[in-house]
């Protein structure tokens, strides 16, 4: 009898599916020709020239003091995105961001400043704002998380009223409890953190005296350990699970009701970090007009599905999109052009990746055909059973 012939290594680039590949690549380009497209009619409409148009926005988007900008508020809609793409992972619409973070921020801010705080080191102080920040985002989240748990309530429902109660929580702290008004103001805020608690700027642009927000660096180490997390670890492993078939994982052993918990508290203590590099960086204190950035973070996880690469591109786009739009103001052209954009960005995002999907399992079914179609032999057999296997992985991520 001859020896079993040694299995020939497996290529990691057999996990590739060009079928399914290109689809995924093309989709969000395609999506996004059809937003400027659609920019243009309704500039058009509005007799305007939408070649100028885009052009002016380009323009202004590049230089020193636009691209600083554009990175600072990039990284808050990372941040929010990150909070987002959690619960979507684990099939969950976590879309109390926004009450989320401003009630972690001013909590975070509120005790920063105090004055029996006086004696904490700058360098602790913005660790003590960060930790509070996240455990009272967490704090907030879990209200959602335990009424889905025990009661059945969906979190849409409940994080949405959670957004205005948390607003109105923080109002009324603010202007009759623990807020201050300096000299020369016209609102209330938080106590002005002391200066060795500022967070430094990053000098990365060249031909401006502006800075980066230093809190671009954790945005960036956030999104690695979310990568590692989600894809490395057997609780992204469980995550996903979850999220792709709940009745599986169950089966498997994976308890459901702690895996909600767990995935809205991590994604509340990230939403918890939505505000501080403005506050840390910039401000270096709590006002109401901190907000707006939970809702846009949505938008940015489902520009970059949940990929961490692709909603760090997805919030730089944001951010440039922001920014730009001021010198439409300037130009006589309605800014409201651009909020067009942005919706129809999403939307055509959101479709061009079900019909990306679709196509793709539409090319492997007919190749798994073709090839179980095939004289019977052991090689085809398990060509197609590897494929099948390593595009049910890819679809679970």
């Amino acid at each position: 009898m001859s020896a079993p012939t040694a299995a020939a290594p497996r290529s990691p680039w057999r996990r590739i599916d060009p079928a399914k590949l290109i689809p995924q690549l093309v989709a969000p380009v395609a999506a996004l020709v059809i937003a400027a497209a659609i920019s243009a009619i309704a500039l058009l409409i509005s007799d305007k020239d939408p070649i100028l148009a885009f052009k002016n926005m380009y323009d202004y988007g590049i230089t020193p003091d636009s691209q600083v900008e554009i990175l600072n508020k990039a990284s808050e809609y990372y941040i929010a995105a990150v909070a987002v793409a959690i619960g979507f992972k684990m099939g969950l619409f976590n879309i109390g961001v926004e009450g989320q973070s401003k009630i972690a921020a001013f909590m975070a801010g509120a005790l920063a400043s105090a004055s029996f705080m006086h004696w904490m080191p700058g360098s602790l102080r913005i660790v003590l704002i960060i930790v509070v920040a996240m455990l009272v985002g967490a704090a907030w989240a879990s209200i959602a998380a335990l009424l889905k748990t025990q009661r059945g309530v969906s979190e849409v429902i409940s994080t949405l009223m959670l957004n205005l109660i948390g607003a109105l929580v923080v109002t009324w702290l603010l202007n009759d409890q623990w807020g201050v008004q300096e000299p020369g103001a016209q609102i209330k805020t938080t106590g002005i953190l002391p200066e060795d608690s500022w967070m430094p700027g990053l000098p990365i642009i060249a031909g401006t005296d502006q800075k980066v927000l230093g809190f671009l660096v954790i945005s960036v180490v956030l999104g690695i350990a979310y990568w590692f997390t989600i894809n490395r670890t057997r609780f992204g492993f469980d995550l996903r699970a979850t999220g792709y078939n709940p009745f599986a994982a169950a089966a498997s052993g994976v308890n459901a009701k702690r895996m909600i918990i767990t995935a809205m508290l991590i994604s509340g203590g990230i939403a918890g970090l939505v505000n501080l590099p403005r506050m840390l960086g910039e401000s270096h204190t709590y006002t109401e007009g901190f907000g707006g950035i939970g809702f846009t973070g949505i938008a940015v996880a489902l520009l970059g599905r949940n990929h961490p690469v692709g909603m760090a591109l997805g919030a730089v786009l944001w951010g440039f999109l922001a920014r730009s739009q001021l010198i439409l103001d300037l130009d006589g052209i309605p800014k409201e052009i651009v909020l067009i954009m942005q919706g129809v960005a999403v939307l055509s995002v959101v479709i061009a990746y079900e019909l990306a999907a679709r196509i793709g399992r539409r090319a492997q079914q007919q190749r798994v055909g073709a090839v179980t179609a095939a004289p019977a032999g052991p090689a085809p057999l398990a060509a197609a059973t590897e494929s099948a296997a390593g595009s049910a992985s890819e679809e679970s991520k």
